[in-house]
């Protein structure tokens, strides 16, 4: 199959970037044509482009319709759905509350799909019938490149805050305390923190305990780290095997970081530390989570997506109505009030609102790079 995927950015590694890059490799792996389309270009180009995938930042450099779109945010998902009038996509919702995964109803997205169970009900909430049956098709991990470590020690001696967002003014304070009072050495490895690392792999073998949420967390499980959810959202549980079943719909998220956070909602957590329950929730994820897994899964929905259009079949005038409604709502003025009022909202909150605010800041002038 040809595919093309649609990101907001592909500069560093994030969320859905990594995601991008992981799964374009191992389609390109197993037989496919994979290219990655993203207005805003950056050196982690270059990486994939060396695996084999085809990355650009011009739509009309591609002379060929791909048999499908898999699409990540709504601006330059769009912006393929018009190059390409003839091909069908689908719609993965990657975050609950940000704005560039808005879903919108347009009638060439054949199948709306979502990470975790927050994305599933915003895409319900937002769409209504229009987005029929919302398959959750949670995150996977490349168990090639995240493999099992020595066995952890029986109390954690280094630690390991896992997240972009990982700083003084987030939730970095709070984990250096709980370290500090539990006589855990402690380091990060995230972009705010100015440590990013292209190879996680092989960071995470180093440390024993990883305070991290949702892809960074399902990668320390992979390798056997002993892992406590937790971001600037909160603090949620320390993840045991048994656990792994519930929280994998939850993605290791958002969700499940009920505690706010303190020192001591992290000490609670650490005190759960099982060496040997870690290396029994890295065979799980290994066994039930793995990228060749999610491969297979993806063909099929990408061939049952395929075989269910006909192009012959397009209603024109409905693409043109959704067309227009799209552009009615994300507008430059409405859009910019719309993030300004996201923003408002987010100060509002209690303890964290400030630097989640400034984030949400940040991520609005950064949309302004499209404009």
């Amino acid at each position: 199959m040809k595919i093309l995927f649609t990101n907001l950015s592909f500069d560093v590694y994030t969320g859905t970037q990594s995601v991008t890059r992981d799964l374009s490799v191992a389609l390109t792996r197993a037989g496919h044509q994979v290219t990655i389309y993203s207005p805003w270009l950056g050196p982690i180009a270059s990486g994939v482009r060396a695996s084999g995938v085809a990355v650009t930042d011009d739509l009309f450099s591609l002379d060929d319709a791909p048999d499908i779109i898999h699409g990540h945010h709504h601006e330059p998902l769009m912006q393929a759905l018009l190059r390409f009038p003839a091909t069908p996509a689908i719609s993965l919702c990657h975050d609950a509350t940000g704005p560039e995964d808005t879903p919108f109803a347009f009638p060439r997205i054949r199948r709306y799909l979502a990470v975790d169970q927050r994305c599933q009900a915003r895409v319900e909430r937002e769409l209504g019938k229009a987005a029929g049956p919302v398959e959750i098709v949670p995150n996977a991990v490349d168990t090639v490149r995240f493999q099992p470590r020595a066995p952890l020690p029986e109390r954690p001696r280094r630690a390991l805050v896992f997240s972009n967002y990982a700083r003084d003014k987030t939730h970095l304070p709070a984990v250096k305390k709980a370290c500090r009072q539990a006589g855990i050495a402690l380091d990060v490895m995230g972009s705010a923190a100015g440590t990013a690392s292209d190879r996680p792999e092989d960071v995470l073998p180093e440390y024993d305990l990883v305070f991290a949420k949702a892809r960074c967390a399902l990668e320390a499980m992979a390798v056997g780290n002993a892992v406590v959810l937790c971001d600037f959202a909160g603090v949620g549980p320390y993840v045991t095997a048994a656990d792994f079943d519930a929280m994998r719909p939850k993605n290791f998220g958002r969700a499940l970081l009920t505690e706010p956070l303190s020192a001591g909602a992290l000490l609670k957590q650490i005190w759960r530390y099982d060496a040997s329950d870690a290396a029994a929730l890295s065979a799980r994820v290994h066994a039930e989570a793995s990228l060749s897994s999610a491969v297979e899964r993806w063909e099929s929905i990408y061939s049952e997506v395929i075989a269910g259009f006909d192009a012959a079949q397009q209603d024109r005038q409905a693409e043109s109505r959704a067309t227009i409604d799209y552009m009615t709502r994300w507008h430059y003025s409405r859009r910019q009030e719309w993030e300004r009022e996201q923003v408002r909202r987010l100060k509002r909150i209690p303890i964290v609102g400030k630097p989640i605010g400034w984030m949400g800041r940040w991520a609005v002038d950064r949309w302004k790079f499209f404009d």
